[in-house]
């Protein structure tokens, strides 16, 4: 199944079972906690705390997201940097039974079967989450694993805030889809008096799922890597360069260089800015063409909803490119300075170990 057409049917899925459909909101968060927006709930994060603020007790979304802890990690065969999202969630419509029946439900409905799925096993904080294994035992699921707190409880975002155990579900061996019960409020150690952070009960539990939507693509289209897909072929193609996991590379900064220019990121030396010139820089080292691969994704119908300016896009990456050139020429010219200095440095000290040789010599009593 294409791409676009798992998007379209993600979003009638939940809009049929009464969501309201959300429009993602922009890379740059306003949320302080975090440097670009990380995950679809970041959004809703307010209405799990005041749930009469929402648009609508249960909405739906397809997020960009754009995780930094990554970048390293880009070439291999499952990383990105920039990524979308699926998420459903729900601000007190609805909780764990729902949000494990509908997952299951549209998985099925999209010709994808369950492997298996992990469950909070509970640790001295909060307690295991019976409730979500029982759920998926009536479900007819059989292979059902306990996972601590690393993997299987979410959040908050920040010091403190909405939490609570998760449910994630694998198929081909890959986690798909991470359903997070927000039913508690972390608060965090105090520098004076409480010493150990509290998880309080919220007085309306929520929902926040995430699908990434080019690991369901993977896995529907039943292919090896998620640049296999057709949300990467065209990019892949496009690379001319040889080495794979440039290739990889080049691929996921492109896609993310343009999200960022979209969002009105520009290249600089902080924050947001001193991302996007990362990967910028990266993507120009390795001498890729940036205008063809920056018109395919212009060009992609996957994206047009996000009504992408491609003029600005090769502008600002037009203008980083010269600026880099620039800079490594200046670079190359500092090298170039050094480099000799070392050289008559080195001239002097052969020099002044030839003249002290030939004072020593000088002084040396003539023999008889």
């Amino acid at each position: 199944m294409k791409s676009q057409e798992l998007r379209q049917k993600f979003m009638e899925f939940f809009e049929k079972r009464g969501h309201k459909i959300v429009p993602s909101s922009s890379l740059i968060p306003d949320d302080p906690s975090v440097l670009l927006t990380t995950a679809g709930m970041q959004q809703f994060k307010k209405y799990y705390t005041e749930p009469s603020l929402a648009p609508s007790p249960s909405v739906v979304s397809i997020q960009k997201c754009f995780r930094t802890s990554d970048i390293d990690e880009v070439g291999d065969e499952s990383h990105l940097t920039f990524f979308e999202m699926l998420g459903n969630f729900s601000f007190g419509g609805y909780f764990k039974e729902e949000a494990i029946k509908y997952a299951k439900e549209f998985l099925e409905s999209v010709g994808l079967k369950i492997d298996y799925v992990t469950v909070f096993a509970g640790d001295e904080e909060t307690p295991f989450d019976e409730e979500s294994y029982k759920i998926w035992q009536s479900l007819g699921v059989k292979d059902i694993r306990k996972a601590g707190r690393e993997d299987n409880f979410w959040g908050p975002t920040g010091a403190e805030g909405p939490c609570g155990p998760t449910t994630e579900i694998y198929i081909n061996g890959v986690e798909i889809w991470n359903i997070v019960f927000n039913e508690y409020y972390k608060k965090p150690h105090l520098p004076t008096g409480r010493q150990v952070a509290t998880f309080e009960k919220l007085k309306t539990p929520g929902v926040d799922t995430g699908m990434g939507l080019e690991r369901l693509v993977m896995v529907s289209q039943n292919k090896k890597t998620i640049f296999e897909t057709d949300l990467f072929v065209p990019l892949m193609r496009q690379a001319t360069e040889e080495d794979a996991r440039k290739k990889r590379i080049i691929a996921d900064h492109i896609r993310a260089i343009t999200f960022l220019i979209s969002d009105g990121v520009r290249p600089s030396n902080k924050e947001q800015g001193y991302v996007l010139r990362r990967l910028m820089r990266r993507v120009i080292t390795y001498g890729a063409d940036g205008y063809e691969l920056l018109k395919v994704i212009a060009d992609d119908k996957n994206y047009e909803h996000y009504k992408l300016d491609f003029e600005k896009m090769v502008y600002v990456y037009n203008d980083e490119n010269k600026n880099f050139a620039k800079a490594l020429h200046l670079g190359l010219k500092e090298l170039e300075k050094l480099e000799a200095e070392k050289i008559d440095a080195k001239k002097l000290l052969i020099y002044t170990k030839a003249s002290v040789c030939r004072s020593k010599s000088s002084k040396t009593k003539p023999k008889i």
